[in-house]
């Protein structure tokens, strides 16, 4: 067995990017964009802090399967850690189902907060990790073979399933993929009614679905190719096999999509969105590795590190304090404090503020080795 490496700063550094990306909502970009409709610069920028409404994609977009995939590329480190240590497969797999467990119990959760009662919903980023996350866990003790089948089968028989479902004629083969009216949904409208709720439950506003757990589990597998191929190329860094996997995946799936065979649509996680996210997030993974472990670059990237180091507590926090934080600067700082630039830029500064809150109280856990596991 190899022996067990030291933490990957680029890979550290991408979740933190990933993670600020996720707190940096706090800055409505979108909405100071509303107040410069003319603006090129505003609206991008509140086009990438945006989900698209259906096909395509933003920076936005990327969050979601970027944390699913480095699930996958930590995957092998944590076993080698764990296997280093003299565990073996049963406990370890017992602790697997006790973190998917807990994963999708804090999505619930967080879900929850401004509920009348649990709010029992699945397609959560931390619950779709959960769902996958033992399925996962087994294929990162087979032979590389099997993650590649896996993938294979989770694709095909995922985009079969939907394919063979019955849509009204007149929508053609498109209509396969349409919000609301899909296998997807139509599980969900039975299998969330078997929880309590206040009403029935009908659809999912965004159109997100419990089963795109499945097809996120894909997302997974290839982050554990990615894992792999770092730990069994260290101390070389596997670049080229990053590069050719990041640019034939965007392409086979740009190829299905414009072949009308599988739209690219994230809301719903089609077999095309996992491919094609998957290979953003090699390229994501080649620059960060490049940039720190190839061209030396490691000072700017500490930032990112704090965060990265600590993703769970920064999902928490920013899930839980950032209506507290709102208000505290409100109530002791008044009404208009941030409009010193004019009423249209207050929430970007206000989001500032909360967002450096946050940076603060990371970079603090980080100093005093306070890292948040599951």
């Amino acid at each position: 067995m190899n022996p067990v490496p030291i933490r990957n700063q680029a890979v550290d550094a991408y979740r933190g990017f990933v993670m600020l990306l996720m707190m940096a909502e706090v800055l409505r970009l979108p909405l100071v964009a509303q107040a410069f409709p003319d603006s090129w610069l505003w609206q991008t920028l509140a086009y990438h802090q945006s989900h698209v409404e259906w096909v395509g994609c933003s920076l936005h977009d990327m969050i979601q399967p970027s944390f699913s995939f480095l699930v996958g590329v930590a995957l092998p480190y944590s076993i080698a850690s764990r296997m280093a240590m003299g565990a073996t497969l049963g406990p370890l797999f017992g602790h697997a189902c006790w973190r998917a467990f807990v994963l999708i119990a804090m999505g619930i959760f967080l879900r929850s907060t401004h509920s009348p009662q649990t709010n029992f919903t699945f397609e959560d980023t931390l619950t779709q990790i959960g769902l996958g996350y033992p399925f996962l866990f087994l294929l990162g003790f087979r032979p590389p073979r099997w993650q590649w089948v896996a993938l294979g089968v989770i694709l095909a028989g995922y985009w079969l399933v939907w394919a063979l479902y019955p849509v009204a004629p007149e929508l053609g083969f498109a209509g396969h993929w349409m919000k609301a009216d899909n296998y997807g949904a139509a599980f969900d409208r039975w299998f969330m009614n078997l929880f309590p709720r206040a009403t029935p439950y009908l659809a999912n506003r965004g159109g997100y679905l419990t089963l795109s757990f499945i097809p996120t589990l894909g997302t997974m597998i290839l982050g554990l190719a990615a894992g792999r191929w770092l730990r069994d190329s260290a101390p070389e860094l596997p670049l080229k096999k990053f590069l050719v996997a990041g640019v034939a995946a965007v392409a086979a799936a740009l190829l299905l999509h414009f072949a009308g065979v599988c739209p690219i649509v994230k809301r719903i996680w089609t077999p095309s969105w996992t491919v094609f996210s998957g290979g953003l997030c090699f390229l994501f993974l080649a620059a960060f590795s490049w940039v720190i472990d190839v061209k030396g670059h490691r000072r700017w990237a500490f930032p990112l590190v704090v965060i990265g180091m600590n993703s769970i507590a920064a999902y928490l926090i920013a899930h839980l304090w950032d209506g507290f934080l709102i208000d505290s600067f409100r109530i002791h700082l008044g009404a208009d404090f941030f409009s010193f630039t004019g009423p249209a830029m207050a929430p970007l500064w206000r989001g500032a503020a909360v967002l450096a809150v946050f940076y603060w109280v990371l970079l603090w856990m980080y100093r005093r080795k306070l890292f948040l596991k599951v």
